[in-house]
């Protein structure tokens, strides 16, 4: 299972009083390392390394040779300085790539500014994951009332309305409580925060205003903004973004979705379970085409259960404003009519303020190399802006290292293969690693295990019993390839799967594990088992 660390017992006791090659290096196998001691004992720098092995000697016993350590891995002479303006390090964006950076770089040891022109949190806080699952929460709750006659609670009435100016206040509640929380806990790590549009220089200044700061290293985390699409009509005031539709306080009829991606099937769900007629627009065959197909497919067909019309291998060519409604022509010759729209195609990075910077691009993003940096050396960026993985968390980890590579030279890369993904429709999707058809492609013969939250107690006994837990796994080693939820708490769960990967547990390894009855996650225990056709509540997999 690619398992390549091993523990090395030292023959004798005592303080580590010297490392003498750090995290990341490549050492000889016969060259020492560390010093252990009594405590306070020092050890000279001029004292005696135990022989090193020859180039020739590593090479006749079939080992790599080392190549030498690169420049930003020697040990650096003490640091001058920093002038009243000048900063370890400047963040230009305060979202979760951002904030992150600022607050890591400050725990070690460095002077920190943050340059933020609007709110901090970033698009998940103020405009995405935060707002949205504060409406679906709301979706959940309507859910429930349609099943509380079912399990004998009685309501006086099922007659309801929805105040969307409540609605809207109050996801606004959500958002300042978090956005408030994240900018007292740059203060207390003694942050300096500015406010305004940052303008980053090739010499690493950044003007503000009128004032220019200048940092020893910069950390681009300005994010991403929604993507648009030029077709005749899009600009119509009946068009919205994600950003326009969390804002809206007038419930429209109707609705068309143009994008079933996550951002689409999320918002689109919310406005379904108000009323609204909702019909989304997809080109490619199935919604949120990167995952697992049957996962998808599990995922329409509830969404459609629920009120929802998906249309799928079609575009959107024309928008047509007439009578306060739009006429969305599709190029298929179709017509979709509704009172309001919605754009949520995905996102681009966000790039104002970085003009005048002369960086590698892949596209339209910023190509960071494994350490968050940039073609510029001194220079990263992490986060959205670079188009590696747009999710929150996965920009969390990426502003982490490109903080501590700032701060110690370039030690730490962002592993970021293990990311997991949700989507919180209800039931909610998650999924983490690689998709059965991936799978296939790139390793011919693998091992697929299921179990159904049908049979499941707890998802029973909480009307939930609909989904699955696939599990994709190699055939010669049952290292985990991919773990994929459809279910409740799916968003929860995956992050255990996450942990089993990043681990490299092989599906044997798990199962010896235990897993709390009556819970949702032993669905997923059984889909591991089911992986070398050892579930117990599964029908015997056929030899």
């Amino acid at each position: 299972s690619d398992k390549t660390n091993m523990e090395l017992e030292a023959e004798d006791s005592g303080v580590l009083i010297k490392i003498v090659h750090g995290n990341g290096a490549t050492v000889p196998v016969t060259e020492v390392i560390g010093y252990l001691g009594e405590a306070g004992e020092v050890v000279a720098d001029t004292a005696a390394e135990a022989p090193s092995a020859s180039a020739d000697d590593l090479k006749a016993a079939g080992l790599e040779v080392p190549a030498a350590p690169a420049a930003d891995q020697v040990a650096q002479a003490p640091k001058a300085a920093l002038a009243a303006d000048e900063y370890d390090i400047i963040v230009v964006g305060g979202g979760p790539a951002g904030y992150y950076a600022a607050i890591r770089g400050a725990q070690l040891g460095g002077k920190v500014a943050i340059v933020e022109k609007s709110e901090f949190g970033g698009t998940c806080l103020n405009k995405g994951c935060i707002p949205t699952k504060t409406y679906l929460k709301n979706a959940e709750i309507l859910d429930g009332l349609k099943i509380a006659a079912g399990r004998g609670i009685n309501l006086a009435s099922t007659n309801y309305t929805i105040d969307m100016d409540k609605t809207v206040d109050f996801k606004n509640t959500v958002v300042k409580t978090l956005t408030g929380g994240v900018q007292g806990l740059l203060k207390a790590n003694k942050v300096a925060i500015f406010n305004g549009l940052g303008q980053v220089n090739p010499d690493k200044t950044v003007t503000i205003g009128s004032e220019t700061i200048k940092g020893r290293h910069i950390i681009l985390a300005t994010g991403s903004k929604v993507s648009r699409i030029n077709i005749p009509g899009i600009d119509s005031k009946l068009v919205m973004t994600s950003d326009d539709i969390l804002d809206l306080r007038e419930m429209p009829k109707s609705l068309a979705v143009m994008g079933g991606g996550v951002v689409g099937i999320e918002l689109g769900l919310v406005w379904a379970s108000y009323g609204v007629e909702v019909t989304v627009i997809e080109m490619a065959d199935r919604i949120i085409p990167a995952m697992d197909k049957e996962v998808s497919q599990e995922l329409q067909k509830i969404l459609s259960k629920k009120g929802m019309t998906i249309k799928t291998s079609v575009g959107v060519s024309e928008i047509i404003e007439a009578n306060n409604q739009l006429t969305l022509k599709l190029n298929d010759g179709s017509e979709v009519v509704a009172e309001k729209a919605l754009l949520s195609i995905g996102r681009v990075p966000q790039m104002k303020g970085l003009e005048n910077l002369n960086l590698e691009m892949d596209r339209n993003r910023i190509k960071v190399n494994d350490y968050q940096e940039t073609s510029i050396p001194g220079i990263y960026a992490p986060g959205d802006v670079n188009g590696t993985k747009m999710l929150a968390h996965a920009a969390y980890r990426m502003g982490e290292v490109a903080a501590e590579n700032a701060m110690h030279g370039n030690v730490r890369k962002a592993n970021l293969q293990f990311t997991p993904a949700a989507v919180y429709t209800h039931p909610e999707v998650a999924m983490v690693g690689i998709t059965e058809e991936e799978a296939r492609a790139k390793y011919g013969n693998i091992l697929v295990g299921k179990n159904s939250f049908t049979g499941n107690g707890r998802a029973i006994a909480s009307n939930e019993a609909h989904g699955f837990v696939k599990v994709i796994a190699d055939a010669k080693y049952h290292e985990i390839l991919g773990v994929h939820i459809i279910g409740p708490s799916a968003a929860e769960m995956i992050n255990e799967a996450a942990t089993i990967m990043e681990s490299e547990l092989t599906v044997d390894e798990l199962l010896l594990s235990i897993h709390g009855h009556p819970t949702f996650s032993e669905v997923m225990y059984e889909a591991f088992a089911d992986v070398l056709g050892e579930a117990i509540h599964n029908p015997p997999k056929r030899k």
